[in-house]
């Protein structure tokens, strides 16, 4: 059979390299990507190693946000690779219904040892995407078993990122993510956390605010606004990022967290931890909710949890609402909670989830993140008053620039930025007007060094 003129065989390639044809390229629809900008220009990533990536042309660039705030461990640890390995040529897959494997309960048992008290019972999901819209379902489902079926509204907030399914992108508060979709599902929305431009605050912004100009954590009074509007009696839940990251890491003030727990607690309502990011490390704990010591009713997760190397993510929630789910399953052999996926506690998941967590513990990774994070901290600020450079927010191993934006074009020199990085062996995300970085837990001072000093050297050279 003559291939030769099929759009998508190229009988003179070299084998030794991948395609980078316009039309081998278009067959993929590529997400939360400029594809016509991929395709002129391909970025394509080839190997990985610790904190390095190489590229097409062997070119080693340096993972300045851990993968997608992912693979805190570094790229390639022969410990997940052989559990893996070894799980898909033992059970490959099982059925996710009806039917369990021993991996799917000693994840799960790892897991909660390692969240706050009262968190006790884990839901498999496949990704954080599916965790959000898991934790919403799961919330309302929660009141209507207890005789409050009107309980249904949820409340996200501004700037928060919770996926994108319908669910997550209707609570989560990032603009782009909504537009082009139309109506979601019933949500309303409290102001983000995010100071004026320029504070350049270190760490936690300050519970008081700027010397009174700005609310601090009377933020999270924002909440007392909406229940006066749609009434405790109406609102199912409340959807936060301990800190926000795709916004570009918005950090909460001082007691603003515990305020909203407060609240929340006051007016039965019930208050979820989207920890897809913080989760496992990234804050300098095993959780954001430890880090900031406030407990949610639920507590989703991924990223992580198997350092990126398989989809997998999930949903913790306290005794009180499993309970409730199974005091109301009726016969036994009956579904106490409808939902559920393919790829739920999928094995060879749970495989890399297990070998990850253990490298996690043994490596002393949120120990680890608490011991660099202060010299990351200093890293970043000093590039403040540097060209462009709006405001600088960070926490943990995260942290986010705002940049001035081009008129009219407010994504643009992010972009311009991030492009210039990589040129000089440096991955770092552009997103809206801010560049963000996330380096690994292993990562050395220097390596840091060289990541902030050659950010440094762009800025000052980018129109």
């Amino acid at each position: 059979m003559d291939m030769s003129d099929h759009p998508h065989v190229d009988p003179t390639a070299d084998a030794t390299r991948p395609r980078t044809d316009a039309a081998w390229l278009a067959a993929h629809w590529m997400p939360y990507t400029g594809n016509r900008d991929f395709i002129a220009a391909p970025r394509l990533l080839t190997s990985a190693k610790g904190a390095y990536y190489t590229d097409a042309n062997g070119k080693q660039v340096f993972d300045g946000l851990s993968g997608l705030w992912c693979t805190g461990l570094g790229h390639g640890r022969d410990e997940i690779t052989r559990a893996v390995a070894q799980q898909m040529a033992t059970l490959d897959y099982s059925p996710a219904f009806q039917f369990g494997h021993p991996l799917s309960f000693e994840l799960a048992n790892a897991i909660v040892e390692r969240m706050p008290a009262g968190l006790e019972h884990v839901f498999f999901t496949g990704s954080g995407s599916e965790a959000a819209d898991t934790s919403l379902k799961m919330a309302r489902a929660y009141w209507r078993t207890k005789g409050q079926g009107q309980k249904t509204k949820l409340i996200g907030r501004v700037k928060g990122y919770h996926g994108v399914n319908f669910g997550g992108i209707s609570v989560g508060g990032l603009v782009a993510n909504r537009k082009l979709f139309g109506q979601g599902v019933d949500a309303d929305h409290l102001q983000h956390t995010q100071p004026p431009m320029g504070s350049f605050y270190k760490g936690l912004p300050p519970a008081e605010g700027n010397g009174g100009q700005w609310p601090g954590a009377a933020l999270a009074d924002d909440l007392l606004n909406l229940i006066n509007l749609h009434d405790a009696s109406n609102i199912a839940a409340v959807i936060v990022e301990p800190f926000a990251g795709s916004a570009g890491v918005v950090i909460p003030p001082q007691g603003y967290l515990q305020r909203l727990r407060d609240i929340c607690t006051a007016h039965n309502i019930l208050l979820i931890f989207d920890e897809v990011i913080s989760g496992f490390g990234r804050s300098g704990g095993w959780t954001g909710a430890e880090v900031f010591g406030v407990t949610p009713d639920i507590l989703n997760f991924a990223k992580q949890v198997t350092n990126g190397t398989q989809p997998l993510g999930g949903v913790v929630v306290k005794k009180d609402i499993y309970d409730t789910f199974m005091a109301a399953g009726g016969p036994d052999y009956m579904l106490e909670f409808p939902h559920g996926y393919t790829y739920s506690a999928h094995p060879v998941a749970c495989a890399a989830g297990i070998a990850s967590m253990k490298l996690l513990a043994q490596e002393g990774a949120p120990q680890r993140v608490r011991e660099l994070a202060p010299y990351f901290e200093a890293a970043v600020h000093s590039l403040k008053g540097v060209k462009h450079v709006a405001d600088i927010r960070n926490f943990g191993l995260a942290a986010g620039f705002s940049i001035d934006p081009l008129p009219g074009e407010p994504a643009k020199r992010p972009y311009d930025i991030a492009m210039a990085m990589l040129a000089k062996g440096f991955y770092v995300r552009y997103g809206g007007d801010t560049i963000q970085l996330a380096p690994p837990f292993i990562s050395t001072p220097s390596e840091i060094d060289r990541l902030v000093s050659a950010l440094g050297e762009t800025l000052l050279a980018t129109a």
